[in-house]
């Protein structure tokens, strides 16, 4: 068994790449094909889902520990940072934001956020560019959340300040 899959515990906050943060809410042996198999029992309040996953899958799954305050400090400063004016195809941007955010990394999180964020003086975004905003902005603001132990909307709304005042 892995150093990591051995660290978390019930009750921890653990980041899923696919789904963001969720809540070990525990651990428990499960008969799959004939075989028993130890899985972390993990709840995503947001999606109102639970995942089960194979505690021997977890180093590949990508399943982490949340972020520290340290990792955090770097994601909130790329936030502050400038955006960068990108010309190509929305469709390619697309494809790299979502890889991004799939990527669980809170800094590329926060970089999507930052490059997709618009003020009300800027032009109005295309549905499809407000659907991979918020999806990062709300993944982004999870982990804050539980790093802080504040709820989302507080962190959506810190998040949403910072970028306002860069």
């Amino acid at each position: 068994m892995s150093k990591i899959s051995t660290s978390f515990s019930c009750g921890s906050h653990v980041v899923y790449p696919a789904h963001g943060v969720g809540r070990i809410k525990s651990i428990e042996t499960q008969e799959v094909a004939g075989h028993s198999l130890k899985m972390f029992v993990i709840s995503f309040e947001k999606d109102r889902m639970t995942l089960r996953l194979p505690v021997a899958k977890a180093n590949t799954s990508g399943l982490r520990p949340v972020s520290s305050s340290k990792e955090l400090a770097k994601a909130i400063h790329a936030l502050k940072g400038r955006a960068r004016v990108r010309r190509n195809m929305w469709s390619r941007r697309a494809q790299e934001y979502e890889t991004k955010i799939n990527s669980g990394n809170p800094v590329s999180l926060a970089e999507v956020v930052r490059e997709l964020y618009r003020t009300a003086s800027q032009p109005e975004q295309s549905y499809s560019e407000r659907q991979v905003y918020q999806n990062a902005l709300i993944r982004l603001a999870g982990e804050i959340a539980a790093v802080e132990s504040i709820d989302p909307e507080h962190a959506v709304q810190k998040v949403e300040t910072i970028l306002a005042a860069a």
